[in-house]
């Protein structure tokens, strides 16, 4: 039987994907809670719960016109943040640090030889998550349905590594992340195996705040490779760390949010969450 937590996920994820889809229509409250099975005032606490505001509301935070003025904002000050910052490798995400430290050479082309890799899973309010660290870092971090597949994934990045099973793995600052807590989180460190062209990605990434969006062009310019566009949609295709490394606030010009490594459902999801709760801190 699946955890309560992971149901009520799976049902606000089907109900965001519905009112995406949906929103010409103007769905009314009794439509979206009969599309997931649950009644109107069952479905409006739960999500109000999740979300922070209601499904009417939330709506706007995942429509491609807030997409596009978000775009239109973040064109400029994107870029006066990596001018901040230099791209360094320690870069600034809400109230907390993620310094990104790229594996060695030998790390990197040998899979994993004569690394130890800790490993465990944990539930989110965006699904369950499997995560990965080294002596070093966090190595790993996904979302995924089934354990066994989960699991598989993190063995291919790393198929020469030794892998130990540990509950107690997870952090508790990546904890305080999925619940919008950053008093207490001090800094993350990630262990990486990732080209360098990867790496710059992956860090000018970490410069999106929280709420905002960008394109991949927008990423293309901030690294100085404005010709890279393909590129840089395919490293941040390989990004190993869910949530923590933004992949999912890059989108289309258009305004579409585009494909995702964890599924669309769940880009969508976290996309209006962040926007609900940046809206919050203002």
């Amino acid at each position: 039987m699946l955890p309560q937590a992971e149901i009520d996920f799976n049902r606000i994820a089907d109900a965001i994907d519905y009112l995406k889809n949906s929103y010409k229509a103007q769905p009314s409250l009794e439509d979206i809670a009969r599309h997931v099975n649950l009644s109107p005032t069952h479905f409006q606490k739960m999500f109000t719960a999740w979300a922070g505001v209601s499904p009417k509301d939330f709506l706007q935070y995942i429509s491609i016109q807030h997409a596009k003025l978000k775009l239109r904002k973040e064109q400029a000050t994107l870029f006066d943040t990596a001018e901040d910052i230099g791209l360094s490798s320690t870069s600034r995400l809400h109230d907390m640090f993620i310094k990104i430290e790229g594996m060695t050479a030998a790390e990197y082309k040998n899979g994993g030889q004569n690394l130890t890799i800790q490993f465990s899973f944990t539930n989110t309010i965006f699904g369950k998550l499997i995560l990965a660290k080294t002596e070093k870092g966090i190595c790993y971090m996904a979302f995924y349905e089934l354990e066994m597949d989960a699991f598989s994934l993190l063995k291919k990045d790393f198929p020469n590594a030794v892998f130990n099973y540990d509950e107690t793995c997870v952090p508790e600052s990546i904890l305080n992340v999925f619940t919008n807590n950053f008093k207490s989180i001090k800094e993350i460190k990630l262990h990486l195996r990732g080209t360098t062209f990867q790496l710059k990605v992956w860090e000018a990434l970490l410069t999106i705040p929280s709420g905002d969006m960008c394109t991949y062009g927008n990423i293309a310019n901030l690294i100085g490779k404005p010709k890279a566009a393909r590129a840089v949609g395919t490293a941040i295709g390989s990004n190993p760390i869910a949530f923590l490394i933004p992949c999912h606030r890059v989108i289309q010009a258009t305004g579409i949010f585009g494909g995702y490594m964890w599924g669309p459902k769940r880009k969508t999801a976290i996309l209006g969450w962040e926007a609900v709760q940046s809206q919050k801190a203002k």
